[in-house]
């Protein structure tokens, strides 16, 4: 019986290749038009929502209550 060696990459050369592969077919140009469908950029002002449902922070009362003392 004879063992076959896989073919492993990591995920930089997969990348890599990727993008080679992409290049080679559609052009650069093409290649970023590609790309572009998948990067939505985020949506919504995150910096308005981070604090929108977040909890208040315990008063010290409170901290000495869950803790016993």
């Amino acid at each position: 019986m004879v063992a076959t060696r896989l073919n492993i990459k990591t995920n930089a050369e997969i990348q890599k290749n990727g993008l080679s592969a992409l290049q080679e077919k559609l052009g650069v140009t093409g290649t970023i038009r590609f790309l572009e469908q998948y990067d939505h950029g985020g949506e919504g002002d995150y910096t308005a929502e981070k604090y929108m449902n977040e909890e208040p922070e315990p008063s010290d009362a409170e901290i000495r209550r869950m803790f016993g003392f």
